[in-house]
C-alpha cells in the first residue's frame, strides 16, 4: 500500500512528481525526448521475476494518477503486466526496465526493456491453454499501436494507450 505521498514540482514536467515518504521507491520521474518534444516519464529497473509485475503496475498507477489519466489506468496496468511477464519468461539477465511516458493529453506509452534480442511473436493459444494470449491482449488494448524497438543490447517492447484529445475545430 502506498504511504503518504507528496507532490513536488519538477522543472520541465507538465505535472508535479510524487515523492513517497517511505524507504521504498516507486520510480524515477525523467523527461524523455520524443519526436513531439520532451515528455515526462516514470521509469524503474526491476528484477526479472514474476513478482515485479506488482511493482510495475503500482508505478503505472501512480504516474497516471499524477497525470490525471484514470481513463487508461486499467488498460495500462494490464499491458505492463503482460509485457513484463513476457520478459520474465523469455528474456535473459537479471533485470528489466519499465517506463510509462505521457505522450500528450490522454495518451501514454508503456514500455519494457530487456536484454534479449528475440522479438516477441503473437501466437495462437489453444482454448484450454493457460498462457499465450498476452500479445493478443496488448494488441486489443492498444488498438494495434504497439511494437518492438531493437536496441544494441536487447529490445524495447511498447504499447500506446488512450485516445488523443483533438482540439475543437
Amino acid at each position: 500500500m502506498l504511504e503518504t505521498l507528496s507532490r513536488v514540482a519538477v522543472p520541465g514536467a507538465s505535472a508535479p512528481a510524487v515523492r513517497r515518504r517511505s524507504s521504498r521507491r516507486i520510480g524515477a520521474l525523467i523527461v524523455i525526448e520524443t519526436g513531439a518534444g520532451p515528455m515526462p516519464a516514470y521509469t524503474e529497473t526491476l528484477p526479472r521475476v514474476a513478482a515485479s509485475a506488482q511493482c510495475a503496475r503500482r508505478m503505472v498507477r501512480l504516474a497516471l494518477d499524477v497525470w490525471g489519466l484514470p481513463g487508461v489506468q486499467d488498460a495500462a496496468e494490464l499491458v505492463v503486466s503482460e509485457l513484463l511477464t513476457n520478459s520474465v519468461l523469455h528474456a535473459r539477465r537479471d533485470s528489466v526496465r519499465v517506463t510509462v511516458t505521457r505522450l500528450g493529453q490522454g495518451r501514454v506509452r508503456v514500455a519494457v526493456v530487456d536484454l534479449s534480442r528475440d522479438r516477441p511473436a503473437v501466437r495462437a493459444a489453444d482454448d484450454d491453454a493457460e498462457s499465450g494470449r498476452g500479445l493478443d491482449i496488448v494488441e486489443t488494448l492498444s488498438c494495434g499501436r504497439w511494437g518492438v524497438d531493437p536496441l544494441p543490447w536487447g529490445k524495447r517492447v511498447w504499447a500506446d494507450l488512450g485516445q488523443e484529445v483533438k482540439p475543437d475545430e
